[in-house]
């Protein structure tokens, strides 16, 4: 791997740590002040919002800046969302803003793994990066159910709360968002040396014309025409779309059906990362980009175990369902997205591509998550809901299928 590597696997660790950190905590505020139930996953609609929205920004700003700096930079984007929380910034605004940040990080982050790291390595590589980034949703669930446990009282004694006060003195919760500006704090600090990875400096200018929309739509159709690039973002954005609503049926499932509290199926849900863990590195042993293809049958596999899982109540029937969930979505995900940066770098640029990529992905998780608040909302049946779950697993298979027909 080339100088600088780990450091980035690193850098992206704590910031992804931080992130989903946030978000158990900002769905703790929300049951902590009364929210009906559903607002819970508006939470992560919003923090997604950016990815969209800006999608015709965020490439051409990574291919344009120090990626580097740039990603350091968002990280102080991402802290000032806190504080502006703390100061009484309302969730989803706040959300809204630390998405923003996300959003233009991404691209950098997989740009430079695009640039820095040769055709052969690729598949490795975003295993490398792959295992960081669930394994920042493994501990930063479990950091984010830990911390809902951090009360103001536990830090200033005395001190008595007034009517007057903000609200993140009301709901005691100052400490645990504080943690969470420290860890995005690391993480600018590692970025900040990622310098040295940037080796073949391949920026483009940022002018008004790159990144109008016409631009980026055109950029959008050149990836989707291509056979191969436009294969594997039908699928990667499958995948991500069901990936972020099964992040929160788990959590409903653990209190609706097992009765768990909130902490307990944050949990829950470090087991699927567990498993994602797993399938990340077999797959960068059992693929490359030639036969990335080949991953397609555990889309099936997953399709059927959405439905299993809806069927149980028992917590140690759910644990190794869980488990071998997340690993089927590795083995699929990992040689996916290596062959569609792989097709992008070569018919875009890196951050262009990437861009284009987060754009759909994330096109597709707010297109779920809403459909999921929705069904929520008119309290649909939790079996019903992962029927449901199955058709985009399914058609993202569905060459593999046809085949077997």
């Amino acid at each position: 791997m080339p100088k600088g590597f780990y450091l980035l696997v690193f850098a992206q660790f704590a910031s992804g740590l931080a992130d989903n950190a946030l978000m158990i905590l900002g769905i703790h505020f929300l049951h902590e002040q009364g929210y009906p139930g559903w607002w819970s996953p508006l939470l992560k609609f919003f923090f997604t919002l950016s990815y969209v929205v800006l999608a015709g920004f965020v490439g051409p700003i990574a291919d344009a800046f120090p990626k580097g700096r740039l990603m350091a930079s968002m990280n102080i984007l991402k802290l000032s969302g806190v504080l502006l929380l703390l100061c009484g910034l309302h969730p989803f605004l706040g959300f809204a803003l630390a998405g923003m940040a996300a959003a233009v990080y991404a691209p950098a982050k997989y740009a430079l793994v695009t640039e820095s790291v040769r055709p052969s390595l690729l598949v490795k590589a975003n295993a490398w990066l792959e295992v960081s980034v669930v394994l920042s949703v493994l501990l930063g669930v479990a950091l984010g159910g830990w911390l809902t446990g951090w009360h103001h009282d536990d830090f200033v004694s005395g001190v008595s709360v007034k009517a007057s006060d903000p609200w993140w003195v009301k709901t005691q919760m100052w400490p645990a968002f504080a943690a969470v500006c420290l860890i995005y704090l690391v993480s600018t600090l590692l970025n900040l040396g990622l310098k040295s990875m940037d080796v073949h400096n391949r920026r483009t200018s940022l002018t008004w014309r790159a990144v109008w929309w016409a631009a980026f739509w055109k950029n959008n159709r050149r990836l989707w025409s291509d056979p191969l690039g436009g294969f594997s973002l039908y699928v990667t954005s499958l995948c991500w779309g069901v990936g972020a609503v099964l992040q929160f049926a788990v959590l409903v499932w653990a209190q609706s059906a097992a009765g768990l509290s909130l902490e307990q199926g944050a949990y829950l849900q470090a087991l699927v990362a567990v498993g994602v863990i797993s399938g990340a590195v077999l797959s960068a042993r059992a693929y490359q980009i030639f036969n990335a293809r080949g991953a397609l049958p555990w889309a099936v596999v997953l399709a059927v175990l959405l439905p299993c899982m809806a069927m149980t109540t028992s917590v140690w029937v759910a644990v190794p369902l869980l488990i071998l969930a997340g690993c089927a979505g590795g083995m699929l995900l990992v040689p996916m997205n290596a062959l569609l940066q792989h097709r992008g770098q070569r018919i875009l640029t890196s951050g262009r591509s990437v861009a284009v990529q987060g754009f759909n992905e994330n096109l597709s998780v707010l297109v779920m998550l809403g459909f999921y608040s929705i069904l929520l909302a008119w309290q649909v049946p939790f079996w019903l809901v992962m029927l449901l779950l199955m058709v985009p697993l399914l058609a993202s298979a569905k060459p593999w299928l046809l085949k077997w027909a």
